[in-house]
């Protein structure tokens, strides 16, 4: 499993409506970051890419995916710099793909919520 709830269920005291709405939100928010970042990414609108990728950074944090989120940190410091502009859409594509795998497994949570709480 990508995500781990851990921190999720400890923010909301283990909350059952609490954390299905953390996890609604979570999941229109990637849908959006994917957008977003796809589109900065195409307009070269390198600053505004770098301050997705913090925003995005907090969110994919609180469902347990550090890798990613330490990617997004290397995206931000690395777009808001202007640098290696050739590692970002392999960042960007990564966070499609393990955001999408992400909100699955979340679907699946939220099928049997009690159990994970």
């Amino acid at each position: 499993m990508k995500i781990n709830l851990s921190y999720l269920k400890e923010m909301t005291g283990g909350n059952q409506s609490l954390v299905q709405e953390m996890i609604d939100i979570f999941k229109d928010q990637v849908a959006e970051f994917s957008h977003d970042m796809e589109e900065y990414l195409n307009k070269k609108d390198y600053t505004s890419l770098g301050n997705l990728a913090h925003k995005a950074k907090s969110s994919i944090s609180i469902m347990g995916l550090d890798e990613l989120s330490g990617d997004m940190k290397v995206l931000e410091n690395l777009a808001k710099s202007g640098k290696e502009t050739e590692k970002y859409p392999l960042l960007v594509d990564k966070f499609k793909k393990e955001t999408k795998i992400a909100v699955e497994e979340l679907d699946e949570v939220l099928q049997n919520l009690e159990l994970f709480l």
